[in-house]
C-alpha cells in the first residue's frame, strides 16, 4: 500500500492564505490525497485546528524562517519562533522528533531561499530538502534542488505549497506506507515524485489574501 502526501500547504492561520482549515480538508479529500502536511509561515494554528478535524489526514508542520532560510518541518509538536539560527531551529526540531527538511532551498524569486554555502553547512543537519514546489516560478529552480539532493545523498520532498484549495495536490510524494516521523524517514527514499507547476497567476491570489487580511 502507497500513500499520496502533499507536504506543504497553508491555512488562513497564514497572512496570504484564504483557505480554511476545512477547504483544505475537502480540497485534499478530493484529489485522493492520504496525507497533507499543513505549514503555516511561522506557527502551526492552523494545523493544529485541520489535525483536529482529520487527524488521519492532516500532519501537523510549519514553515520556519530563520536566520537565513526557510525550514520546513513535519509532525511538530511545539511551535518554533522565527528568526533563530539554521542550527538552533533544526535543534529545537529534533529535541520533539519532528522530520525536518527544507522549503524551495534555491527559490530565485521568493525571500526564504538559500545561498549554497548555508545549505552546504545544513545538509548534513535535514532529513530531506524540497525538490519539488509546485510554485516556483521557473522550473530550473526545481532542477537545481534535485541536483542538490543527488550530489549530497539527500531525500527528496513534494509540495503543492498551496494558498489556495485548488492549488493543493500540485505537487506530491508518493511513499510506501508510514506511521510517524521515523517511518518516514524510513521510507522516503523510496518515494516518488509527482506534480505539475502552478500557473503564474495563483502568486496575486496570494498578494490579494495579504491585502484582504490587512484591511478587514
Amino acid at each position: 500500500m502507497s500513500f499520496s502526501i502533499d507536504f506543504h500547504s497553508h491555512t488562513s492561520a497564514s497572512k496570504d492564505c484564504l483557505t480554511s482549515p476545512a477547504d483544505l480538508i475537502r480540497a485534499a479529500r478530493r484529489r485522493g490525497l492520504d496525507r497533507v502536511v499543513v505549514t503555516d509561515h511561522n506557527t502551526i494554528a492552523g494545523a493544529l485546528a485541520a489535525h483536529a478535524l482529520d487527524p488521519e489526514l492532516v500532519i501537523v508542520g510549519e514553515e520556519i524562517m530563520t536566520a537565513r532560510g526557510e525550514i520546513l518541518a513535519s509532525f511538530v509538536t511545539e511551535e518554533i519562533p522565527r528568526g533563530l539560527s539554521p542550527q538552533e531551529t533544526i535543534r529545537r526540531l529534533r529535541d520533539q522528533g519532528a522530520f525536518i527538511s527544507v522549503s524551495h532551498p534555491f527559490d530565485s524569486w521568493r525571500g526564504g531561499a538559500w545561498r549554497m554555502d548555508e545549505m552546504l553547512e545544513i545538509a548534513p543537519l535535514v532529513d530531506a530538502i524540497e525538490v519539488f514546489n509546485a510554485r516556483c516560478l521557473f522550473r530550473g529552480d526545481n532542477l537545481k534542488a534535485q541536483e542538490f539532493s543527488r550530489l549530497h545523498n539527500l531525500a527528496g520532498t513534494a509540495g503543492s505549497d498551496a494558498h489556495a484549495a485548488f492549488e493543493i495536490g500540485a505537487g506530491r510524494l508518493v511513499t510506501p506506507q508510514f506511521t510517524g516521523p521515523d517511518g518516514l524517514r524510513k521510507v522516503i527514499r523510496e518515494a516518488r515524485v509527482e506534480g505539475r507547476l502552478s500557473p503564474f497567476w495563483v502568486h496575486f491570489a496570494s498578494y490579494y489574501a495579504s491585502w484582504r487580511k490587512k484591511v478587514v
